[in-house]
This record gives C-alpha cells, structure tokens and sequence, in this order.
C-alpha cells in the first residue's frame, strides 16, 4: 500500500469516529499525559487545533492552561513554502484562517518562539510506528521544522509527541532521511515511549 493508500484509509476511519467518540478519546489521551514527566516537565508547549477528524488536543490544553504552562500554536511562515512559526495562544487570542482554511493566530514577532526554545509539541498525524516514524498530510511542515532534531541529536528540545487514535498505529512506515522521528504518541489507550533513533 502505498502512502497515499494508506493516508486515505486512515482519514476515512478517523472521519468516521463520532463526536462522542472523539470527545471521550480526547479525554483519555489527556489524562494519560497530563501525569507523564514530558508534560509535567514542560513549560513551553505547541499544540495544535484539529482539522480533519484529527485528534482533540482541547483537554490537554485546558489542563496546560490551568497548570499555567505558556502554549503556542503553529503559522505557516510567510516566507517559507513548508515552515511552521509557533506564536503565543492564550484564551483570547484572536484566530484567522490560513491558506488551508486552519485558524492561527495573527503573526506578532515579540509574540513568536523559535521551535527549538519549546519545550513539548503535540502534533498532529495521520499514522505511525513504534518506530516513531510519523504519517502526516504529506506537507512536510513538521520535518522541516523540526529537522534540527535530526542534525544535532545532543540537542533534545523539544519533545515531538503525536496525538492520534490507536487505530492509527501501523505496523512499519517507510522512512525518508529527512524524517524527524516522534519521541512518544499518546492514544486514548496509553503513552507510547519511541526508542530514539540509531
């Protein structure tokens, strides 16, 4: 199957979870992490909104929020065709919609933080393995990123922790060198700790 193939039939599923289905597993995802030292240890966290049938990250951003911990959401960087910006978000921020018809927050430079300086992202996926490697929309947004995880491995900020359903586990995905590995994915089953790349 193809990764195209697969993308498709892992959305579909993900499309066909009910609203109370997604809530409850929202729910669960959150309570599994909230207790997990990655969470607990982190200041400075990206999160994302969901799109797509993608998993809710709403509880954990509740939970972050009244922990005061500082979020931040991804903006497409306006120079750069596959590079995500994170901005602060707090309650109020306003949100417009970007090119994808995603809302993010308007670009204020004072209110921007380099990806390296942040401590824990949740991102988003349609698919991965215990191997961490990560099926997302094929954009290339998160490895372009985050590629300075893969040149500098003494360098472990942030943590990258895929948010999904079990039934988005695969049993192997192809990697490409310009792949940045996962570190953990949290389902509505559990947190899964990745080993760290070779």
């Amino acid at each position: 199957m193809t990764r195209a193939d697969l993308r498709r039939q892992l959305r579909a599923r993900r499309l066909a979870l009910s609203p109370a289905a997604r809530a409850m597993n929202a729910r669960a995802m959150a309570r599994h992490l909230i207790h997990h030292p990655l969470f607990s240890a982190a200041r400075r966290i990206g999160v994302y909104l969901p799109d797509r049938g993608e998993a809710d990250p709403g509880p954990l951003v509740l939970a972050a929020r009244a922990a005061g911990k500082d979020l931040y959401l991804p903006v497409l960087a306006p120079l750069h065709p596959r590079l995500l910006w994170f901005v602060a978000w707090e309650a109020h921020t306003p949100l417009i919609p970007n090119r994808f018809g995603i809302p993010e927050p308007p670009i204020r430079r004072r209110h921007r933080l380099p990806a390296l300086h942040l401590d824990l992202v949740i991102t988003p996926l349609v698919g991965f393995d215990r191997r961490g490697n990560r099926l997302g929309m094929g954009g290339g947004f998160y490895d372009t990123t985050f590629r300075h995880l893969n040149r500098h491995r003494h360098w472990r900020r942030p943590h990258l922790v895929g948010m999904a359903y079990a039934f988005q586990e695969v049993a192997a995905l192809p990697h490409e060198p310009w792949d940045v590995p996962l570190h953990a994915v949290v389902t509505e089953q559990g947190l899964i700790t990745l080993p760290d790349p070779p």
